[in-house]
């Protein structure tokens, strides 16, 4: 049976990652998941976050999927608190088409989306990081699967001493187990 790689083994390195500086606007957040994607090596799955550095090259953000939309319709910011955990919140159908007509959500069309991208930039809807989003380098994979899965989180960010030098993407960690179990014989 194959031996579990290492959190650093795992990682996809910050400098493969999709990342902008914290002046980008959402389009060029998007070109750069684009771009950050088309390098991706065959069979690695996309990125599914943008990680946002400031003129130091330090992380100081992070945005996902979920706060792209949420960027997106400013009024959603007077409804939800931010969810980068779960991001279930269990309402029902009926409730969400009730807010989405008692709110005016999305009551400017999506053609308008252009001018929101350009004219936007990401410090307006990124997130900063807790501290329990990141986990060591040297941790083991064990540790991560837990982390992961308790928090929940969809990645880690990877630290070395203070720098954070990779992400731990969930979809990366389930595709390792999955190997893992592949490899088993049958009974």
């Amino acid at each position: 049976m194959a031996k579990l790689r290492s959190v650093k083994e795992l990682m996809v390195p910050l400098a493969e990652y999709a990342t902008v500086s914290e002046k980008a606007t959402l389009q060029e957040a998007f070109i750069a998941l684009k771009e950050a994607t088309l390098r991706l090596p065959a069979g690695k799955r996309q990125h599914r976050a943008i990680l946002v550095l400031n003129a130091d090259g330090d992380l100081i953000g992070k945005i996902s999927m979920m706060d792209v939309l949420r960027g997106l319709e400013p009024k959603y910011r007077q409804l939800v608190a931010p969810q980068h955990g779960s991001g279930h919140m269990g309402f029902t159908r009926q409730f969400i088409r009730s807010m989405l007509a008692h709110h005016n959500l999305w009551d400017k069309s999506l053609d308008d989306l252009c001018r929101k991208a350009s004219a936007q930039t990401v410090r307006d809807f990124m997130y900063v990081p807790e501290e329990n989003e990141y986990i060591d380098a040297a941790a083991s994979l064990d540790e991560a699967l837990h982390h992961l899965v308790m928090g929940p989180y969809q990645s880690l960010l990877v630290r070395e001493g203070a720098d954070v030098i990779g992400i731990l993407r969930l979809s990366d960690v389930f595709d390792e187990i999955a190997l893992k179990v592949q490899s088993c014989p049958l009974p």
